[in-house]
């Protein structure tokens, strides 16, 4: 009475090798990242390094509320003076203190490394790594030359 052929529900359709998704390339790169090299003298590294160092350890105190923000505001872009300002202000009301007061901090933060890279002859990169008595913290800064000082221009709290 009825023929005896079955209609399938859905036809079957060949599968893609990205199915819709991002067709990315999920081999692995034999070959090293290029970076550019940039030849920088070992004694302007050094003090780079030194100077972001002392940066960075005078961010942490600010945001902590030891030290005003104003302290960095000549070697600082607007961005990041205004971050900072902002995480200063934030600690303080959550601490009930007033920020920048030189309030002592029960346990004072630490950089104990700091890792650079020239990406120019006048930008610096640099990861930092600051303890706070048990924890730690990383954060990460760019710095470029401007006249006759390196200014921060990116500060990133992780």
């Amino acid at each position: 009475m009825f023929p005896e052929t079955v209609v399938p529900f859905r036809v079957p359709v060949p599968v893609a090798s990205t199915q819709g998704t991002l067709a990315l390339d999920l081999l692995p790169r034999q070959d090293p990242p290029v970076a550019p090299v940039v030849p920088i003298g070992r004694q302007r590294r050094r003090s780079a390094e030194a100077w972001a160092q002392r940066f960075v350890q005078a961010a942490v105190e600010i945001v902590g509320g030891d030290r005003p923000a104003t302290q960095l505001l000549r070697w600082t872009s607007a961005s990041v003076f205004a971050d900072l300002n902002r995480r200063a202000q934030l600690v303080a009301r959550a601490g009930g203190h007033a920020p920048g007061q030189g309030r002592v901090q029960p346990v004072r933060p630490r950089v104990l490394s700091v890792h650079s890279c020239f990406v120019s002859e006048d930008v610096l990169e640099t990861s930092v790594h600051v303890r706070y008595g048990e924890r730690s913290r990383a954060l990460a800064a760019r710095f470029e030359a401007r006249k006759d000082r390196w200014v921060c221009t990116a500060l990133d709290w992780s």
